[in-house]
């Protein structure tokens, strides 16, 4: 298979919509995929000028994908990060709701990399200034964390429910 949407082709290391937003919904198969992705030679550099041409710059890595090989329609980070916020708000407790929102609001700023594993410790101590032990009274043992961190990022990435944007 290849991406190819006119301006692009660049073989795929996914089969379907379905796999890329499994793969991109977890942070560890999320950088696999964009190990795979530059050992093919698009690495973050190449998919983010990619993004640009597009009219991209406020959207994920994964809608430029999406959009390119699926014509999906382009969510910026925020619309994504809104409609994330509803299902986090459901389905965890206060305290690990204020971290998620805060993790939210870097992803928004900044991007996808806010959301890999290597940033869950300097997240945590952007937000518990005082103490990482902070956090962890609050949002549980440092698995729980993680597991909070990583299970979240489902609900960014879940597929619609309606055809509504």
């Amino acid at each position: 298979l290849s991406i190819s949407r006119g301006l692009y082709h660049a073989p795929v290391v996914f089969a379907d919509e379905n796999e890329l937003r499994e793969l991109w919904s977890r942070p560890d198969t999320r950088d696999h995929l964009l190990q795979q992705l530059a050992e093919k030679g698009f690495r973050k550099e190449q998919l983010g000028e990619m993004q640009r041409i597009i009219n991209a710059d406020d959207s994920d890595i994964y809608d430029f994908l999406a959009y390119v090989a699926y014509a999906l329609p382009k969510l910026t980070r925020t619309k994504r990060a809104d409609k994330a916020k509803v299902e986090i708000h459901n389905n965890v407790d206060e305290k690990q709701e204020g971290f998620l929102d805060f993790a939210l609001d870097q992803y928004v700023n900044v991007g996808v990399d806010e959301l890999s594993k290597e940033k869950l410790t300097p997240l945590l101590r952007l937000k518990y200034v005082d103490s990482v032990s902070d956090a962890i009274q609050g949002l549980g043992n440092p698995y729980e964390i993680n597991t909070v961190f990583s299970g979240f990022q489902r609900y960014l990435y879940a597929a619609k429910r309606n055809s509504a944007p």
